[in-house]
């Protein structure tokens, strides 16, 4: 409730400012998929490392369609953390201040749907960022993809407690991890077992 309050008020705020487009409904045939990588997981105030998106239309990612961004970030990871995330010496030094990132983000989403893996946690790290600097939350309606997957399991294994971990999902539904550990890599990869959820009925008919 105090989300859809927030959202109206931040639409009645930017009616006639610059984003006002992106409060109005969708109507096209296009979503994105978004994935965050941060550092300082865990911490009070973890920090955008990068930001990545890709297009999906009808039964296709559009991997020529992507937004792949690197932010400049001023903590210094350990190396374990570097080799998990995916991150690299040049994605942590020269790339994008943050509010740069977000404005090219808000022009390549637009008021597309969003979709993502654990969605919520992206969200909250990209609306604590966008609030300050733009005045608003993303207000884009949302598919998060894990919770999709567990309700669809729920159907035919209702005893099922949690949905498996994003690389068991992907080989489950014989999806390729593309780029793993990397935003891009994981939005492309969110976005093939969005479609495997979508348009393949056979898609749950195993889960172990």
């Amino acid at each position: 409730m105090i989300k859809v309050l927030r959202r109206a008020a931040d639409r009645r705020r930017h009616a006639n400012g610059d984003y006002a487009w992106l409060f109005h409904p969708y109507t096209g045939d296009e979503m994105v998929v978004i994935d965050i990588r941060v550092i300082g997981v865990g911490s009070r105030s973890p920090q955008l490392a990068s930001i990545a998106a890709v297009k999906v239309r009808g039964e296709r990612v559009l991997t020529s369609e992507s937004l792949d961004l690197r932010l400049t970030c001023s903590a210094s990871p350990s190396a374990e953390l570097v080799r998990s995330q995916g991150l690299q010496g040049m994605d942590l030094s020269g790339g994008l201040a943050v509010e740069d990132a977000l404005e090219r983000l808000l022009d390549f989403v637009g008021n597309r749907p969003l979709l993502g893996w654990h969605l919520g946690f992206d969200l909250a790290i990209l609306n604590r960022e966008l609030r300050p600097r733009f005045g608003f939350d993303l207000p884009n309606a949302t598919i998060d993809v894990a919770q999709s997957y567990l309700r669809r399991l729920r159907r035919r294994h209702p005893e099922v407690e949690a949905a498996p971990r994003f690389e068991k999902v992907a080989e489950l539904l014989d999806v390729p991890l593309m780029g793993r550990h990397t935003a891009l890599g994981d939005a492309v990869t969110t976005a093939l077992i969005f479609l495997r959820l979508e348009h393949q009925s056979s898609a749950l008919g195993r889960y172990s």
